[in-house]
């Protein structure tokens, strides 16, 4: 059965497209849910903005990767805003770059 940890390193795959950093060091995965005996997965997100115009592309290929997971045949992305995303929520490497690209 997958488990949160595998699946939170394949989102590592799936970058913001316009800061290019991922979506797990960017602190934008909120959660990570193993359901129906690991048949489905739910994967909670938030966008470093709201409205963010890219949030589909990123849902694509959350989706794309965690169904590539032997067993798992579902995959849900729930947005939300809640708590807001900030940019303390970042890994340390993350800030890292963040701080010589912007």
């Amino acid at each position: 059965m997958v488990t949160e940890e595998q699946i939170r390193e394949t989102l590592t795959e799936v970058l913001d497209p316009e800061i290019q950093i991922d979506i797990v060091n960017l602190g934008m995965v909120y959660g990570v849910d193993i359901l129906d005996e690991g048949k489905k997965v739910k994967v909670t997100v938030t966008l470093t903005t709201m409205g963010c115009p890219l949030f589909d592309d990123i849902k694509d290929q959350i989706i794309e990767r965690v169904k590539a997971f032997p067993g798992v045949v579902d995959c849900e992305v729930e947005l939300t805003f809640d708590p807001p995303w900030d940019k303390e929520m970042m890994s340390e490497e993350a800030k890292l770059v963040f701080k010589y690209l912007f």
